[in-house]
This record gives C-alpha cells, structure tokens and sequence, in this order.
C-alpha cells in the first residue's frame, strides 16, 4: 500500500469529521520532529515486548512487530520512507509506516497502552541525552586542542589586560587554560544534567498511566534509563528537562563565543598574536589585502541563537 492510499490519524472518538485545512496545516510538525524517527521506534519496539509480556500480543505477533519496525527503521535511514503532506506528527507518521508494512490488524495494536504524552517525553529526553554525549565530545575536542597550543606555546609570556590595558605578565599557556576551564565545567553540567534526563516519562500515559499492568521501569531499562518517573503527571508535563539542556547549550556558546572573540582581536594587525590558517579564513570581494576570522565571527553569532532559543523556551 503507498504513502498516499494510507491515512493515518491517533485521534478521533467523538469528531463526525477531520479538522480543517488549514487546521491540520498549522498542526503539522513533521517538518522539525522527524529528527525523532529512530528513538520514537527505539520506543516502539520496547513496548511491543511490554505488550507481549501483559498478553496483548501472541510470540507471533511480537516476531512480526519487530520484524516490520525493523524494516521502517532500515526505510527512513535509507530515505524510502518519508512524512506525508498529511501526517501530523512522527508518531503519526510511523504509525502510517508500521501498518503499510504490518496490516491494519497488527500494526494497530502498538497503539494500546500509550499516548503521544508520554511518548514524546521520553523521545525527547532519548534523544536529548544521545546529542549531549555527542555535544560533551566536541566540547572536550576544543578543549584539547586549547591544551595542544598551550603545551607548545611553553614559557612565552604575553601581556596580561584588564579593561583592554596591559596589566600584568601572564604566560600564554595560562592565558590560553583559561579558556580550557569553563569547557570542562561545561561537560560537567552535561554529566549533571543526564542524571535528572535519565528518568523515563514512558508508561506515564496522557497522564494518569494505563490499566494494561505494564512494568514502565521494564521499558525504561530498555530505553537506556536508570528509572521511570514517579509521578505520570509529571512525567507527561514536565519540560524542565529541555530548558535545563538549552542553558547549557547556551552556556557553551557564550564560552565558545568568549574565546572567539579573542581570536578576532588577536587576529588584527595592531595585535598580531595569531595567524589564522587560509582554510579558515575568508577575503574581500573589494580589497584583496584582508584575510578575515570569519571561523571565529561565526561563532560568536550562533552563540547569540542558542541564547534567543533559551529564551523562547523559558518564555
């Protein structure tokens, strides 16, 4: 059955028709959640065993669950399957994608025992965490290439400013480990924050859990999870966890952004410290003489974005 013969939608009960054009235009969020596909059917697979536990599905049924989201999960890295103009969301859309390649009758099923509430908490969080891994390393990267120049640089002494104005003689290594610091400290406030990330909202329902007799510690520990939530609603409600994940990402920008700004003024000819290489330099459409740090300008700019998303969370 093709993408466009299936229409799929996780809600209905009480409406005699579906929602306006304009409606779903403005509901559709495929075009930014989609990112989520691989955890949402992470999750799917952890609670088709769930099911199959409490009796909800035969051995049978469970071989054939996991044999079909194998397959979507095999088509959406491949790029064969994609969200339809008329899927609302991920769930949605991999919901269409399981029963294409499932049936009506078995890929219906996965349905039982969760809302998109605490799916979509607990994706985020999945999700989440594996960038902050990522995130953490890339941190630790500058960090050691900051470590690397300053190893090199040995007992070179440079001036040391407060208020732009010579101050004292500083060494440059010890200069440049003051940028190393607050990197570590960031990847540490990565580590702390996958502490209170590492609780699974899954099993929390649209709020007050379900009545299937499903162990939501048992997905959890599927999912990667050291624990489930102890309230549902809180599971469900609770976006803390993002906004905490945006200040530190926030809070690596402006240290990144710190550090470049250096960069930029070390670059100019009335500093000369650095000398930035071609590959990370640009030129002048007009004045063939400039070599500009746009490497570091750029920087400091996307620091300015992850502030602003902050903000909009908080806001």
């Amino acid at each position: 059955m093709s993408q466009s013969e299936t229409h799929v939608s996780l809600w209905g009960g009480r409406f005699s028709g579906g929602p306006s054009q304009a409606l779903a235009a403005l509901s559709v969020s495929t075009h930014f959640d989609f990112r989520l596909a691989h955890v949402d059917i992470a999750g799917s697979h952890a609670h088709a065993d769930e099911l199959h536990r409490v009796g909800l599905l035969t051995d049978q049924e469970c071989a054939d669950m996991h044999d079909a989201l194998a397959r979507l999960d095999a088509d959406v890295t491949s790029g064969a399957f994609v969200p339809a103009p008329d899927d609302e969301d991920v769930h949605t859309a991999l919901e269409r994608g399981l029963i294409e390649r499932a049936g009506a009758t078995l890929g219906g099923k996965l349905r039982a025992g969760r809302s998109r509430n605490d799916q979509i908490a607990t994706l985020i969080r999945v999700y989440l965490r594996e960038e902050a891994r990522h995130l953490a390393g890339r941190v630790l990267d500058i960090a050691q290439a900051l470590v690397g120049q300053a190893v090199r640089a040995g007992d070179a002494v440079m001036p040391g400013r407060t208020h732009m104005q010579h101050a004292q003689p500083v060494l440059v290594a010890h200069h440049l480990l003051a940028h190393v610091w607050p990197l570590l400290r960031d990847v540490a406030r990565l580590r702390d924050w996958d502490k209170r990330a590492a609780i699974s909202p899954y099993g929390s329902g649209a709020l007050a859990g379900n009545t299937f007799g499903m162990d939501p510690r048992r997905i959890a520990a599927a999912l990667g999870f050291t624990d489930s939530v102890e309230n549902s609603i809180d599971g469900t409600a609770a976006r803390d966890v993002v906004a905490e994940f945006a200040f530190v990402c926030a809070q690596i920008g402006i240290d990144i952004s710190r550090l470049s700004e250096e960069i930029v003024i070390w670059n100019t000819k009335e500093f000369g410290y650095v000398t930035l290489d071609d590959s990370y330099s640009t030129g002048s459409s007009i004045m063939p003489q400039k070599k500009n740090p746009d490497v570091a300008e750029l920087a400091r700019g996307k620091a300015g974005r992850l502030i602003g998303d902050l903000t909009g969370l908080l806001a």
